[in-house]
Order: C-alpha cells, then structure tokens, then sequence
C-alpha cells in the first residue's frame, strides 16, 4: 500500500529533547482490510532501516478475528463469517472491526532504548489518559494487558518485536457492534466483559477522529514529542 497517499503529519521533539529523538510520523489510514496491514508492519520489521522514521499508524479495520502467536484455537467459539487470521504478535484472540480504533506502534526500540515492558506502560498510561480526557477511570492489569472500565475491557493491546523494531499494537473500543466478541474468548478469558466509550459518554458524532487525535498526542507527549495542533475545521 502507498503510504503517503492517507494524511499524515511529522511529530515535533520536546524542546528538551530536540537533538535526542529519531523522526517519529503519525498518519491516519482510514478503514482498512487486516492482512495487508499486517504484511505491511511485518515487511518493515524484517527489512530495517538503521535511518527510517518511527511511525504511528491509526486505522479501523473491517471485521475479522486475529489470534496471537501463543493463541489456542478453543478460544474461537463461533466465528461465522468473519475471517480468523494468525498472526505473530503477543496474546491470544480478539476481534477488530468499525468503529474501533486500531493505533499500530512501529518503533525501532533499540534505538530509543526502550524496552517491551517500558512500551507497554507507555500504552496503556495513555490509553488511561486518554479515557480521563473524558472523565471516565480506566486501570490496568498485571497479568493481563490492557485497559479496563468497570471491570470490563475496554482496549486491548499485543506486540511483536523484530530486529529491534515493535510492531502491532492497541485496539480501542469506541462505537461498535460488540456481538463478535461473545464468539470467543477475549484475549484468552471466558467470560470476558468488553465495554465501549460510546456506552459511557454523551458524545456520540465524530467520535473516532476526537478519540483518535487525544490519544496520538497522549502517545506523542509519553515518548517526547510535542502535542500535534489540528487545524480548526470551520
């Protein structure tokens, strides 16, 4: 797929870290089909470029389900037609579909010096930062990934890291059909409860693009950079 033809933007560095941190773009690729995506994140990972820019991907995905490297096919209750894609990230299976916003995190973490378990707490801080912006509490948990609204899962996160390159990343649940996910077990739980923001907030219009700027500048503030200013739409 050609990049450069979704809208995207150059991150700016903190002041105090102007000459410290690698080029960083963010671009918003719009509702995509998975395994392209897929291929495409996996391709930079095997291929790496001691001089390439990290990159910050936002995008829904139409339905399908992914399983983790690790993942156990009993966790795959009923999928029907929605299409089951194994995958080589971290964790078991979870589904991606409209109206959830899918943030892929593509950083070369030896150069940042960074490590998985660091990345991880970058995430899900922002994700709950995130979710604060709109006055709602999310928690994480140790032993298992992710963030968590009224004991229910809200977002869900997995990486892959290859030559020193992550890939993957977070799913965020915002305004969707949640039916696919009692067709398996949430990241491995039976029983899993999985929540939405649409289900704890007023707002309901343009939820994926004020969702999906908040949380790239959380992500943007966690490793450096500067918020992204939007221009005003009139």
């Amino acid at each position: 797929m050609q990049l450069n033809n979704y809208q995207w933007f150059q991150a700016q560095p903190a002041d105090s870290a102007k000459n410290a941190l690698p080029g960083l773009k963010v671009r918003r690729l719009g509702l995509q089909a998975y395994e392209p995506i897929f291929k495409s994140m996996r391709y930079r990972a095997e291929h790496p470029l001691a001089n390439r820019d990290d990159e910050i991907w936002l995008l829904s995905h139409k339905p399908v389900f992914t399983l983790g490297q690790a993942g156990k096919a009993e966790h795959v209750l009923n999928p029907g037609r929605i299409p089951v894609v194994q995958v080589d990230r971290g964790g078991q299976v979870t589904y991606h579909g409209p109206g959830q916003l899918v943030c892929y995190l593509l950083l070369n973490l030896k150069r940042r010096k960074l490590g998985v378990r660091a990345l991880v707490d970058i995430i899900e801080s922002a994700l709950i930062a995130t979710l604060q912006e709109y006055a709602i509490d999310g928690v994480s948990r140790p032993k298992a990934p992710g963030v968590y609204v009224n004991n229910a899962k809200i977002a869900a996160l997995g990486l892959r890291v290859k030559n020193g390159w992550s890939y993957h990343g977070l799913s965020f649940n915002l305004n969707m059909d949640l039916e696919p996910f009692s067709r398996i077990n949430p990241c491995g739980f039976e029983g899993l409860a999985v929540t939405q923001l649409s289900q704890l907030i007023a707002q309901q219009e343009g939820l994926m693009q004020s969702v999906s700027r908040r949380l790239a500048n959380q992500l943007l503030l966690a490793l450096g950079y500067q918020a992204h200013t939007y221009p005003t739409v009139k």
